[in-house]
């Protein structure tokens, strides 16, 4: 078994936006131990961003959690930067992301990108 850590990105073009997509894990990912957000524009997320997040059709993170709970500073080791799950399953391999911008009139919208990771156990 190896620890490996997979991105799916979710593009965030209009504001206001809400957007739901469905990722596949690869077949031999049989646990997911942590989850992180991301974004090219960290004060738009921070800011404007919630989701919720599902794993083999099991809520991980509620409606309307705020992207600011599932992100990391960098004066972080990057070891202790996930939101940790336990052991989660992976089960059928599907994550789903249903994510809202929310208007936040302290900044200004601008197209950005939201980078779902998860580590994750593998089977070798």
């Amino acid at each position: 078994m190896s620890i490996v850590k997979k991105r799916f990105d979710v593009q965030v073009t209009t504001e206001g936006q809400l957007i739901t997509q469905t990722f596949e894990l690869d077949k031999n990912i049989t646990t997911i131990k942590g989850i992180l957000l991301t974004s090219n524009a960290d004060d738009l997320l921070y800011y404007r961003g919630s989701q919720r997040i599902e794993i083999n059709k099991y809520e991980v993170v509620p409606d309307n959690y705020e992207s600011k709970l599932l992100m990391s500073g960098i004066n972080l080791s990057p070891n202790q930067r996930w939101y940790e799950v336990g052991d989660l399953p992976a089960g059928n391999g599907q994550v789903k992301i249903t994510f809202t911008d929310r208007i936040d009139t302290r900044f200004t919208f601008d197209t950005y990108r939201v980078s779902l990771y998860l580590n994750c156990v593998q089977q070798d």
